[in-house]
């Protein structure tokens, strides 16, 4: 709601920046997709590393 107000706030201000930003925003969006995509693939990677190296802490009976 807060980021609504602001563009609308924008949009009084300084309208061609408001619409510059309503443009753009779904192509910057597009844009960085695929590093999002590539984040959680990593993130998952070190999330199945980490399971892997604290199993055997696990299996004795270790604190999560």
């Amino acid at each position: 709601m807060a980021a609504f107000l602001l563009w609308l706030l924008l949009l009084v201000v300084c309208w061609p920046l408001a619409l510059a930003a309503l443009v753009l925003y779904p192509v910057v969006w597009m844009l960085l997709l695929p590093f999002r995509l590539v984040g959680l693939a990593v993130e998952g990677v070190f999330e199945l590393l980490r399971a892997i190296i604290l199993l055997p802490a696990r299996v004795l009976g270790g604190r999560r």
